[in-house]
């Protein structure tokens, strides 16, 4: 078999079908719980204040919904422009391992980095997760053009849905919008313990469930990272003593 660095570039029509075939895929149950999440967002975008142009762009500019209601809270809250910048940009850095993880699948012989950084913008959970579980199945040179398919339907997609809902979000019930919210964690909880590839995995999801309610009531502020930290670093640990064990 030829050595993957000299086969021909894909033409026009392979990178068209893979891009397609990443788009499909955001017509999924993870892709349909987030834009029912995204229906509870345009809801609360409006009673933020917020106008629809504004909602919709935060979809693309940030899109990561935990980043995009920080930004709502830090408007609602009178905050000002770069502390609501440092607490997005906070909120975000719990997507770098992701990236981390993912990019070296989608790199190609021929990738070039301007191509990884524009994809790196549409890493969130849910095209992680589904990524992460197809990825391998494509071929090398046209992963870019799969992930590319995928995320940026999404986020189109998403886009589209808070604009039709903040259109009718004073009908919907307040209720009703934080349920649709929710289902979005639940979603990522489940699907994370899924994807799992070691205990270690499990534990930590288990140490930050434990100790997210604890810190938040000590240290409000600093109990998402606290609990990520001491929880990863508790199942770290225990992965450690396991392997020396063995």
């Amino acid at each position: 078999m030829p050595d993957e660095a000299v086969l021909p570039p894909p033409d026009f029509a392979e990178r068209g079908h893979w891009f397609l075939t990443g788009a499909g895929k955001a017509i999924s149950i993870p892709g349909l719980i987030l834009f029912t999440a995204h229906i509870g967002f345009a809801g609360l975008a409006r009673e933020a204040g917020m106008t629809m142009g504004q909602a919709v762009f935060m979809v693309l500019a940030i899109w990561a919904l935990p980043g995009m209601v920080v930004l709502l809270g830090a408007v609602m809250s009178g905050a000002g422009l770069v502390a609501a910048a440092f607490a997005v940009a906070l909120s975000s850095v719990r997507l770098t391992p992701m990236v981390v993880a993912l990019v070296p699948e989608l790199r190609g012989p021929r990738t070039n980095r301007l191509t990884l950084y524009l994809l790196a913008h549409f890493i969130a959970v849910t095209s992680w997760v589904i990524a992460l579980q197809t990825v391998r199945d494509v071929p090398r040179d046209l992963r870019t053009s799969y992930y590319f398919g995928l995320g940026s339907s999404l986020v189109l997609v998403n886009m589209v849905v808070v604009w039709l809902f903040y259109l009718v979000a004073e009908d919907l019930p307040p209720v009703v919008a934080a349920g649709l919210f929710l289902l979005t964690p639940m979603y990522f909880l489940t699907s994370l313990w899924g994807a799992a590839r070691e205990q270690a995995g499990h534990m930590a999801m288990v140490f930050g469930l434990v100790l997210g309610p604890l810190l938040h009531v000590f240290v409000p502020g600093l109990d998402l990272l606290g609990a990520g930290l001491i929880g990863g670093g508790l199942a770290y640990g225990a992965h450690l003593y396991q392997d020396r064990r063995k």
